[in-house]
């Protein structure tokens, strides 16, 4: 009789870790039939949208390793790939080596912001994501004054074509059309009429293992414990704040590199607003996978990827079938990208109090026991 009411409970408890993930499939389950696209068309999208969206959803992993949470200023990193792609414009370097360029150039970009922005988030610890937040708008507004007023006046910039007619600053849109998908083309395979792009995919899969590495490395392993308990780990010796800085570099010039390949895959830029959601989507997504505040893992990042994006493919057609306004559809799919943070955010500060709760009773219930036995 024992066992049926534990199995009960594991089978509760495993549909409430679950519950984002499964709410999802049920969606795209009922969108999918209603939006009319072939099963080669909604499979040849998915395997385009992890290529470009995938490495970026990674760089989050790093720091809820150590324990601060969702980086929504991941977008700093973003920014530092589009600085470097914006100069690689500029010095007519295009394709790989323009897209290597890109990259190499965010990267101390990317290490300044990540260490500014982590020494803030030490200040403000137990609030990490709503600092992260915040600081993003912070450095927006930064990133905004370099490329609107000082690429020009003060960093040289050559070519005419990518500034505005007024002689400085950088315009609304970046041609990025010499670099277009030129990583994704290259070894890219065919099958059954779906592209495989197989060197990104490649520098997805080295991403994966430098993770997989890096977790158990003596760093690794100082972010994880970090990340169960500050107060222990830095009576283990371990340098609590240092970590925690070091996590943010690692995610924010990662995410440089990503936004690179999603912008390469893109072919063209949006100089001011190409960052603006993409911690939000990328977040979202992560979440949709299974992920929780406090722990995610590989897995989470690839299940999300996938239906989080083939809900933004098949929301709209399927919005239209419905109601006649494919407008619904995006609607939709903004309302659940935010909505599902939401849910995850409340679902983690309940099962966080239900586990102080617990741990109350446990303790009082200790103390009882042990006053009853003197």
């Amino acid at each position: 009789m024992s066992k049926k009411p534990r199995q009960n409970k594991n089978v509760k408890h495993l549909l409430m870790d679950n519950s984002v993930p499964l709410m999802f499939i049920v969606i795209c389950a009922i969108c999918i039939p209603l939006s009319g696209f072939s099963p080669s068309y909604l499979i040849n999208e998915i395997v385009t949208r992890l290529g470009r969206n995938l490495f970026l959803v990674l760089c989050l992993l790093f720091p809820i390793m150590a324990g601060m949470g969702l980086n929504f200023a991941m977008t700093l990193g973003a920014m530092a790939g589009e600085i470097g792609l914006i100069l690689a414009s500029d010095w007519q370097i295009w394709g790989i080596p323009g897209i290597i360029l890109a990259m190499i150039l965010s990267i101390p970009i990317s290490i300044f912001l990540g260490y500014i922005c982590g020494t803030l988030m030490n200040m403000a610890r137990g609030r990490e994501m709503i600092t992260s937040y915040i600081i993003n708008y912070f450095i927006n507004g930064i990133y905004l004054l370099v490329v609107l007023y000082m690429m020009g006046p003060i960093i040289p910039i050559m070519h005419s074509s990518i500034k505005l007619p007024r002689g400085y600053g950088i315009r609304n849109t970046t041609s990025l059309l010499n670099m277009r998908q030129r990583l994704d083309d290259l070894l890219a395979v065919n099958v059954g009429g779906v592209k495989i792009p197989v060197l990104t995919f490649l520098i997805i899969g080295a991403l994966c293992l430098f993770i997989v590495w890096f977790r158990r490395t003596k760093l690794g392993q100082d972010m994880r414990a970090v990340g169960q308990d500050m107060e222990v780990a830095r009576e283990a010796g371990i340098k609590v704040e240092r970590t925690r800085i070091i996590s943010i570099i690692l995610s924010t010039v990662f995410a440089g590199f990503g936004m690179v390949i999603y912008l390469q895959n893109m072919g063209n830029m949006a100089t001011y607003t190409s960052h603006s959601q993409i911690g939000m989507f990328c977040i979202a997504a992560l979440l949709v996978g299974g992920a929780a505040v406090d722990r995610a893992s590989i897995g989470n990042a690839f299940l999300g990827v996938i239906l989080f994006h083939l809900m933004f493919i098949v929301a709209p057609s399927a919005g239209a079938k419905i109601t006649g306004d494919s407008m619904i559809g995006e609607y939709f799919r903004v309302f659940v990208s935010y909505g599902v943070i939401t849910v995850a955010l409340v679902m983690y500060e309940m099962k966080k109090r239900s586990v102080k709760s617990r741990t109350g009773q446990l303790l009082a219930q200790a103390q009882r026991e042990e006053a009853a036995g003197k």
